[in-house]
């Protein structure tokens, strides 16, 4: 239950990191708020490390034993983050969220399929079912705002 709450309140401060970050991307600008973040990160990581462990313990002969491809989760984070500023000014925030979700759950089923792991009808149909309500959803928006007329009128 601890685990499912911890998910949980990530989830919350994903979604309040994006909302920081673009904040201050609008201020200073995307790759200038990137690297306040991840600078912030680096400094707070190195505080958590301190007051956990007492002592930063990493060797060189450690780091060489670490696969390259390990490192590319800093690019892919610097690559999201960046997104992220640039987009969430534009669309709402709930549809943000739910679209990286959507993202999320298509790449995970596609790389336990590609990993040799069963998907199960469930999974297909719970996935499907969060991409049909989040098209509806934008539909449904759309009509309210009036932009599905506009749309409309632009193609005829």
């Amino acid at each position: 239950m601890l685990y499912i709450f911890m998910a949980f309140i990530a989830g919350w401060l994903i979604v309040l990191s994006m909302i920081f970050n673009s904040n201050l991307a609008k201020k200073i600008g995307i790759f200038q708020s990137t690297l306040i973040n991840y600078t912030v990160g680096l400094f707070v990581s190195g505080l958590l490390a301190l007051v956990m462990n007492r002592q930063i313990d990493i060797s060189l002969l450690e780091f060489n034993a670490i696969p390259w491809w390990a490192y590319l989760g800093g690019l892919v984070g610097v690559a999201i983050v960046s997104a992220s500023n640039y987009i969430i000014p534009k669309i709402p925030v709930i549809y943000t969220t739910l679209l990286v979700y959507v993202g999320q759950l298509t790449f995970g089923l596609t790389l336990d399929y590609l990993s040799g792991f069963p998907i199960s009808r469930n999974r297909l149909i719970g996935g499907t079912l969060i991409i049909i309500g989040l098209l509806y959803n934008f539909r449904i928006d759309q009509i309210n705002t009036g932009e599905a007329d506009y749309n409309t009128s632009i193609k005829t």
